[in-house]
Formats: C-alpha cells, structure tokens, sequence
C-alpha cells in the first residue's frame, strides 16, 4: 500500500506540472490539443472546444500537446507522408508541393499545399497504416502553421507557456510546506512525536533501545537543560559519544541511556521526531517560501558538485525517489507530505536546467531567440537535444546505479 501511494503520488506531481503548462498556454491563446491524465491508450476520451481530454491506461502522470512547438521543415512532410506515396505515386507531386511551400518564408501558400495534399489523399487508395500516418502529418503541419503555434508566438507567451510548468511545482511546494507548517511542523516542542524501529535495516535505533516513546518530553540532555530548537542540533554535535536523555513521562522525571547517536545520511540522530505547533497562515507562507528557497539553494549546490565529479551518490532515479517516498509514507503523513514536497521542488529544478529537451532548454533557446530577432534552424534544435537527452539520459543511470547498489 505505502508502494501505491508513492507511485501515486509521484504520478500526481507530474500531472500538476502538465497541468501548468495547461492552463498557462490557454490563458496565452496558445490553445492545447491535448491534455490526457495517464498516458495511452485512452481508456475515455471526449472532445471539448477542440481539446481532446482523456485517460490513459497508464495511470504516471499526464501530457500536454501544444501546437506547433517548432517551425515545419520540409522533412516533417517526408516523414509523414512517404508511406502514401509509395502505396500511390500519384501523391509524389502534392507531396513536393507542400515540401517546397515549406522551404520558403509565405506560410499561407503551405496551407494551401496540405489542403491540396489532404484532397488528393481522399481519392486515392493507401494502407490502413499509410493513411494514419499521413492524416497525423496534415494534423501536425496545419497546427505548425496555424496562427496559435508556439513557434509563432511571441516571446513573453512562449516564456509563460513553458516556464508554467515548473512553477506549478514549485507553487505545489510552497502549499505543502504552508500546510505542514500551519499544523506540526511550524514550531517544534519537546514532545517525542514519533520513535523509528530501526535507522539502518536491520539495527534497531538507539531511541528505541533505551525506550523512549512517543509523549515523552525531553527535558534535558547529560544533565543539560535542552530547549525544543535545541535538541536535534546537540545530539548532532555529538559526534557518535554516548548521550543521557532526561525525560518526563507522565509526570515524573526520568533518564534514559546513555545511548550513542548513529551517523546517517551525514547527520548523527537518535530515531525519534519531536511534534509541532502550528504557525498561522501569514507565518507559515512566509517559513515556506524561505525553506523552500534554501532547499533550491542546496539542490543547485548538489547539480554543480554533480558537474565536479563530487555529487554523483546524491542522485537518485525513479527507483530510489519512489523507495524514499513509500518509506516516508510509513513514517506518518507528515513526513510523507514533506517528501513529495521536496521531490515536487527538485523535479521542478531538474526541469529547468538549460537542456533541450527539458523546459529549462525551451526556455533558454526562445531567451536566444527573441534576443536575435529571428529563429534558430531546426538542426540546431535536433542536435542539441540530442545532447541533452544523452546527458540525462546519462543521469538517469548515475541514480540507477546507486539506487542498485543500495538496495544490493
């Protein structure tokens, strides 16, 4: 169950970031074709003010089709459209046509050539599979160079379309993070909230050797009066030596240990988590858009050590982001919401780094772009968004093999 959650919850993360780009690219008149929760095939779709919504049978995440996200070139119309003409040669000339409209600057002589290409395909016969591929291409083309294409736009609607997305992450982050601090998480107590079995497969955690539980109230730390903001920090500052816990537990004083702190994750802890009193809204907005801005410090720290060689056992795949998520799902819902909010920020992240084909790319060649005056040659596009999806492609396995040599 806590596996379902988390894949779920992934799933949902995903879906809030298409949903970003969305409802942005409508609100700029660049109006989607598309907007599927899951993935296909459609298990139910339906058409409404020519946007085709629909379920996949894939239940991780969602996708959004906007128009025309770059300039047809004449290969578009090879691609699409060769199966016809070999099944009937007569289409060799209004297939030329249309690539040859392609090639120059007057778009409307190109709509006029897939009008007359679509024409021609109606009286002629083609494979089942030639005419799907064909009738996909005069869909392509006519949204390339339709007046709502992408490429089309201006640069400030094709900034708000792609850049929606990430920022419908980051905003989902700041809601979590307000959430939690509204209720547990915005001041902490010195009451034990939670005590974990085990810090380490298979180890039992020092809380739970010595007995701690959850309503404890710690009072004190080898002998030293502790306030609730100072707990986690002492037992930190430990450095692995053995601690004496003073504590009251219903009503009376008593002393649990002395127990050694275990080193995990860089960080020395004890396995127990204190509870929280909420902060009002204001403050607890305020709390999350801080936190939220020095977790993206700390996330770019970790992509430039990445570019180092130094940070390459901080990544994780898919496999370790949903372990970490089902584990966090077992330790209690807060802990779970926290997760998803940081995952939430890092995919977000990860999304605008300035690689084609991740949104920080799109962004990055619409700046150049609009800055140039006229746009860059589809080759260049391709070629660079070979690159980058060598690179994360190349990430993907980084995290997949330490996330195997964890579970190994």
């Amino acid at each position: 169950m806590s596996l379902f959650i988390a894949i779920l919850g992934l799933a949902f993360l995903i879906l809030v970031h298409e949903a970003g780009h969305f409802f942005a690219s409508l609100a700029v008149g660049l109006r989607p074709r598309r907007f599927y929760i899951g993935f296909p095939p459609a298990i139910a779709k339906t058409m409404r003010g020519g946007i085709e919504y629909g379920i996949g049978v894939i239940p991780l995440g969602g996708f959004v089709t906007i128009p025309g996200m770059h300039r047809p070139i004449p290969h578009d119309a090879e691609r699409r459209f060769s199966r016809a003409v070999e099944d009937a040669p007569e289409l060799g000339g209004p297939v030329d046509r249309v690539k040859r409209s392609l090639e120059g600057e007057d778009l409307s002589i190109a709509q006029d050539a897939v009008d007359d290409f679509e024409n021609a395909l109606r009286s002629v016969m083609v494979s089942p599979a030639a005419h799907v591929s064909a009738e996909k291409g005069i869909s392509e083309l006519r949204d390339a160079l339709g007046s709502d294409a992408y490429w089309k736009a201006p640069t400030w609607k094709r900034l708000v379309a792609i850049g929606a997305g990430p920022a419908a992450n980051i905003a989902l982050t700041i809601v979590l993070f307000t959430f939690l601090f509204m209720t547990v998480a915005g001041q902490a107590t010195r009451t034990v909230a939670t005590v974990a079995p085990e810090l380490q497969q298979g180890i039992q955690s020092p809380a739970q050797s010595v007995g701690l539980q959850a309503g404890d109230r710690i009072v004190a730390i080898d002998g030293t009066p502790v306030k609730a903001d100072e707990i986690a920090q002492t037992i930190g500052d430990s450095g692995g030596k053995k601690l004496t816990l003073t504590i009251v537990r219903n009503g009376k004083a008593l002393q649990l240990g002395p127990v050694a702190a275990e080193l995990v994750d860089d960080r020395y802890r004890l396995g127990f988590g204190l509870g929280g009193t909420g902060l009002g809204f204001f403050a607890a907005t305020d709390r999350a858009v801080r936190v939220t801005g020095l977790v993206s410090k700390e996330i770019v720290k970790s992509l430039g050590r990445l570019v180092t060689g130094s940070g390459r056992d901080e990544v994780s795949s898919p496999i370790g982001i949903t372990r970490a998520s089902s584990d966090a799902v077992e330790r209690g819902a807060d802990s779970y919401l926290w997760v998803l909010g940081l995952i939430s920020l890092s995919l977000a992240l990860l999304n605008l780094l300035p690689l084609l084909p991740l949104d920080g790319g799109h962004i990055l060649f619409t700046l150049i772009e609009g800055a140039r005056g006229r746009f860059l040659r589809r080759e260049i596009y391709e070629r660079v968004s070979m690159v980058g999806l060598a690179l994360v492609l190349l990430l993907f396995f980084v995290g997949l093999s330490n996330d195997i040599g964890k579970l190994s």
